[in-house]
């Protein structure tokens, strides 16, 4: 017997209907790439998307067609995520920071039609254009007075293009499976993979994320995503804000240091959420300044482990809560979610520290478990290492235009390719990727809490641990770090600082000082360079 209730599909183009018709007067504020800072409602914002939606009619878009974007965080490209996914099309955002050859991969393995560009990219786009197979044409990110001379060919000028069409497009309805964006996987082996979400997916993911316990947006709340909306959908914000009615600021190109705190401070910004390399730059700008940000009352890391250091200098410096996330584009992206449980708040603070170490809890419509080399389901005690395995709603079944996936190897579920222990609380924590783990005499070492210790000790500003060749115990650790601004680090102190905190054949064999380290396009420490940089390092224990 089914039930009594209407079936009305699940589609992005209402989370801005809703947005403009209850919180029309909330604001969008961007930093744009011309300069200054825009502002505009969301009512204003549902008005342009509708006009660009008829201008991408009348430029022949239809259902299915891959529309790219190449772009920052600002409205224009906020705008594009509903125009696009709305008609029916599919928005499909390319990482900027990637290199020409892969961005030609990439356009050519999903068949975008039409590209949207910032200025800033249409000169790099220039040099690798003729390689692109299936383009009809070129809409920059700009008005009619900003228009970069160009050689492009079939070029629109975005302004022109919402001034020439009128706001009189009615939002098509269509089965709320239908492909509504495209991300392609970045620090994968052999070429990227692409994770086409349905419109299903992503309102049910956005109804989840923008809980409380997750990243608890309201009409009340200030959020700003410093993780790039090219990037698996912003982890969400965008449409969540948008669903919530939540005031939404965007920081442009400028990610890091004092144009971050700028936004944050002077927008009184209470949630925002990116990686720990852009927290890591923004904790050095406040303490060298004597700056806070005491309207700021949560940040959200995910993209790869926080330390514990950065999670305790937010805590106990700024008194801003931390919650550590994890997810992938895989997944829409957010798997899991770090809020202490009402049980665990009155815990001693080293104690409550070892749980918001963890990525935390699955949030509500994902479900993990870990297994061993036979694939056979592993205990939740907190300890035991297992691959980590998870299924939901918004967990990607296949990657598209492309036949076989070891990742989806097990009817039902998806191998995230990270090794991770499950506790009887409920929380989950990754040791460490599957190429990223260190084996040593045929047991596991966790190279991010080896990282973890590194990062504790005042000298160290960054840290990266390799496995590096062994004769007798097959892999052994390699500690890379780059050093705080005024510091010497000394070897032996940092080898001597793991003493106690991790198991004595844990400590690295060896410790190499960097100016700096590789860092791919989604803001994380390429681990891969490092082990091919020192593929041939003799350790002085070998």
């Amino acid at each position: 017997m089914h039930g009594l209730m209407m079936d009305r599909p699940l589609l992005i183009s209402s989370f801005l209907e809703y947005a403009s018709s209850i919180y029309g007067e909330q604001e969008i504020v961007s930093r744009t790439v011309e300069g200054g800072i825009h502002r505009y409602t969301y009512a204003q914002a549902d008005n342009r998307v509708h006009r660009m939606a008829k201008a991408l009619t009348a430029l022949g878009v239809e259902s299915g067609d891959r529309i790219a974007t190449l772009a920052w965080n600002d409205h224009r490209h906020y705008e594009l995520y509903f125009s696009v996914s709305g008609m029916g099309a599919v928005c499909h955002t390319l990482n900027p920071r990637l290199h020409p050859s892969q961005l030609t991969y990439i356009m050519n393995h999903a068949s975008d039609r039409y590209l949207f560009v910032d200025p800033t990219f249409v000169k790099p786009l220039e040099a690798f254009y003729a390689t692109l197979e299936s383009l009809k044409g070129i809409i920059i990110m700009a008005d009619a007075a900003d228009m970069p001379d160009t050689t492009l060919p079939n070029v629109h000028c975005y302004e022109t293009l919402i001034a020439d069409n009128d706001a009189d497009f009615a939002w098509p309805e269509f089965d709320e499976r239908t492909a509504s964006s495209l991300c392609y996987t970045s620090g994968t082996t052999g070429n990227p993979k692409g994770v086409l979400y349905s419109h299903r997916a992503t309102v049910l993911h956005t109804m989840s994320v923008a809980l409380p316990s997750v990243l608890h947006l309201s009409a009340h709340e200030t959020v700003l995503p410093v993780v790039p909306m090219f990037h698996a959908n912003a982890w969400g914000i965008p449409y969540a804000a948008t669903m919530t009615g939540a005031k939404l600021v965007l920081p442009g190109a400028h990610l890091i240091g004092e144009p971050l705190y700028e936004l944050l401070d002077g927008e009184g910004v209470t949630t925002t959420a990116g990686v720990p390399t852009v927290w890591l730059a923004l904790l050095e700008y406040m303490r060298g300044n004597g700056k806070r940000l005491d309207g700021l009352q949560r940040v959200i890391i995910g993209g790869s482990a926080a330390p514990t250091s950065m999670i305790e200098a937010f805590q106990d410096e700024f008194g801003i809560e931390v919650r550590h996330g994890w997810g992938m584009t895989e997944m829409s992206p957010v798997g899991s979610i770090n809020t202490l449980k009402p049980n665990l708040t009155g815990l001693a603070a080293n104690e409550r520290m070892a749980y918001q170490a963890k990525q935390g809890q699955p949030v509500y419509g994902v479900d993990m478990k870990i297994v061993d080399a036979d694939g056979a389901e592993l205990p939740h005690d907190g300890k035991t290492f297992g691959e980590l395995k998870v299924r939901g709603p918004w967990i990607c079944n296949g990657y598209f235009a492309m036949d076989e996936s070891k990742a989806h190897a097990e009817e039902g579920w998806f191998n995230t390719d990270d090794v991770a222990t499950l506790d009887s609380e409920g929380y989950m924590q990754i040791v460490d990727r599957t190429k990223d783990v260190i084996k040593s005499g045929g047991e596991w070492i966790s190279s991010i809490e080896l990282e973890d210790v590194a990062l504790r000790h005042p000298d160290v500003a960054q840290a990266a641990v390799i496995g590096v060749a062994h004769p007798k115990w097959d892999e052994r650790p390699l500690l890379l770090i780059t050093p705080k601004p005024g510091t010497t680090p000394d070897m032996s102190d940092i080898l001597a600082f793991f003493k106690g905190k991790v198991a004595n054949w844990w400590t690295p064999d060896d410790v190499i000082v960097m100016e700096s380290f590789p860092i791919g396009g989604t803001g994380k420490i390429q681990k891969g360079e490092l082990r091919e940089k020192f593929k041939d390092y003799k350790l002085p224990t070998a």
